[in-house]
């Protein structure tokens, strides 16, 4: 039997349609000959051997013994808008769910599609992102199966001045899903990561926001969130990272949540924050956030835009979701926007 090894993609390759489709196949670690495989989907053993040459570069253990066929040992669990609908029961109504096997950036797409009209609400989840998008243009690193990417776009009867602090609502929303399914050691970090085991980045926001000054506007948020940590892209990250597989460890009776279920209780948690935050602006989720912020009247460094660094204690945040740091020189107060945090 031969176990293909795991290596590291280049970060702009991306699967083939006809991956995605023999990948499907092997769903249940059961081994499926390659002339079955090519009977199903209409092609030539070739095709099969070829296509699905290369996926553990994207860390799937595939073997591959003669006379049997192919076997995947570790199938991701793939997303169903279907299963998606119904977990979300009475709410799914708000949503128009869209699934992609693969994209360069989630947000980009929607971003386009927000300028086009398209209404309040439209999701669109990548099974694999090849250009996912953070803070400061830095890169999101996400395998097969291993995250939950995807972009949200909201429309708001508000001008864009007014959206402030929206970045730390959804940090509540996700940390009240997480919360709920278990997760009750996930915490905050300003302005807009969730924390897991060890302190590490559990999950990540990005909001680009379209609109006009008096209103109204268009935001797409974009999330991604690590269910196992992606050692085959290890490598590339250059930061503490942590993922749900993480965090259940050692936690008798949780276990990860199944990929789409995670998906619908977010989702719920998120179309109540924002309607919320349409009404009373972060204001109103002020003094929640900051219960769950890791680094809450703890001694920070905080990283400027333009190389420099204030020292200070963490006090809160305002009503804008700006950080208020306690140095020498008194209270100070720091937008969102190209600020990092680092404790000290």
């Amino acid at each position: 039997m031969k176990a293909v090894r795991m290596g590291a993609p280049h970060p702009c390759t991306t699967m083939k349609p006809l991956t995605f489709a023999l990948l499907r196949q092997l769903v249940d670690r059961k081994f499926h000959s390659g002339e079955m495989l090519a009977q199903r989907l209409g092609i030539s053993r070739a095709s099969v051997s070829n296509a699905l040459h290369g996926v553990e570069d994207y860390g799937l253990a595939l073997y591959s013994v003669p006379g049997r066929g192919y076997c995947l040992s570790n199938p991701p669990q793939w997303l169903d808008a279907a299963l998606i609908v119904h977990h979300l029961g009475g709410q799914a109504g708000q949503y128009q769910i869209e699934i992609f096997d693969s994209l360069p950036s989630s947000n980009t797409l929607l971003l386009q599609r927000a300028a086009q009209g398209a209404p309040s609400g439209n999701v669109l989840a990548v099974e694999l992102q090849s250009g996912g998008r953070g803070r400061l243009g830095r890169s999101w690193h996400s395998g097969l199966g291993n995250a939950l990417t995807f972009s949200l776009l909201w429309r708001f009867e508000l001008d864009l001045s007014a959206l402030s602090g929206l970045s730390l609502a959804v940090g509540v929303a996700l940390i009240r899903a997480l919360h709920a399914l278990g997760m009750v050691n996930a915490r905050l970090k300003w302005p807009n990561d969730v924390l897991g085991s060890n302190d590490g980045k559990l999950a990540g926001i990005l909001l680009e926001a379209q609109g006009d000054m008096l209103g109204p506007s268009a935001v797409v948020i974009g999330i991604g969130l690590n269910l196992s940590t992606p050692k085959h892209l290890l490598p590339q990250i250059d930061q503490p990272v942590s993922s749900l597989e993480d965090m259940v460890a050692g936690m008798p009776g949780i276990n990860v949540p199944e990929r789409n279920y995670l998906f619908a209780v977010i989702l719920r948690e998120l179309q109540a924050i924002l309607y919320e935050f349409a009404s009373n602006g972060f204001a109103a989720l002020r003094a929640e956030w900051e219960s769950h912020h890791a680094l809450h009247n703890q001694t920070v460094r905080l990283l400027l835009p333009d190389g420099r660094t204030e020292i200070g204690i963490a006090r809160g945040v305002t009503e804008n979701g700006a950080l208020i740091l306690e140095t020498v020189g008194g209270m100070q107060v720091f937008n969102a926007g190209e600020i990092g945090l680092r404790a000290s």
